[in-house]
């Protein structure tokens, strides 16, 4: 785990804003990406050499004033500056459970089942498939990574094709894998061993992953280019499912009468003839 999470973090938000983002004038060579530390800590109402402090780790407890006046000038979300306050305040860690095989109730798997024609998964912390209805595989099939949804966007050959909007896609996964670090504490062996894999396999995942984006999975309108029924445009709400901390369901909708719902109706038809 990095010993300088909170300065690891202000570097890599600083490089992500433009001076024009903040109304600072842009001129002059800079040998920086975005904000230079004696700007944010101008912006901030700080010392430079606070701040300095603050991203070289002499310095761990920041005041509430000065992380809300960080996060306005690093521009965070709401999720961002949840995890920026987590990274100045860490909880105490927690006592290691033992693992447990994830497995989805069957009540849960039985109320999928009962909708047909509506795509539904249940997914983990890592994102990866642990249920699904029909047309929840349907959706995802016929990929190398079909139960894994992060791996699918990385590592597998016709990811890009699969989602049109790629680039898009994986900054939101990403994004969305950090939030899950920050809700099982950062220190999930498996969470761990995956950033792992991909930080060596993925120049994408890498790259993604360095900019510390930070937000959970809610709801997002998606493009696919299904290999069976063409092009789809759902909307997709991730829900947490409260009888297991963890877990969350992901139901994906087309527009009433759209070409997409003529499609999902499709692809609900076909799934039950190979049913």
């Amino acid at each position: 785990m990095d010993g300088n999470a909170l300065g690891t973090f202000l570097r890599a938000r600083r490089a992500l804003v433009r001076p024009e983002d903040v109304r600072m004038p842009a001129s002059g060579t800079r040998r920086v990406a975005g904000l230079r530390r004696e700007e944010v800590a101008e912006l901030a109402g700080v010392s430079t050499d606070y701040y300095t402090r603050l991203e070289q780790g002499r310095e761990k407890h920041p005041s509430e004033q000065v992380l809300d006046a960080l996060a306005g000038v690093l521009r965070l979300e709401e999720d961002a500056v949840a995890h920026l306050r987590g990274l100045a305040r860490p909880a105490p860690r927690a006592r290691r459970r033992a693992v447990k095989r994830e497995q989805v109730s069957p009540s849960l798997l039985r109320m999928l089942e009962s909708w047909p024609d509506t795509p539904a998964l249940v997914l983990n912390e890592r994102f990866a498939v642990l249920g699904h209805n029909a047309l929840g595989r349907a959706l995802f099939a016929g990929h190398e990574h079909s139960d894994d949804l992060v791996r699918l966007v990385f590592l597998d050959p016709d990811a890009s094709t699969f989602y049109p909007d790629w680039e898009k896609i994986a900054l939101n996964t990403v994004a969305g894998l950090r939030a899950s670090a920050d809700a099982s504490g950062r220190h999930d062996a498996e969470l761990v061993d995956l950033v792992g894999e991909l930080s060596l396999k993925s120049a994408a995942f890498r790259r993604l992953w360095a900019r510390h984006d930070v937000r959970r999975k809610s709801t997002e309108r998606k493009r696919f280019n299904h290999p069976l029924v063409g092009a789809l445009e759902l909307t997709y709400e991730a829900l947490t499912v409260n009888s297991a901390p963890g877990q969350q369901l992901a139901v994906y909708q087309a527009d009433p009468g759209s070409r997409s719902a003529e499609a999902l109706g499709l692809l609900g038809s076909l799934a039950a003839s190979e049913g």
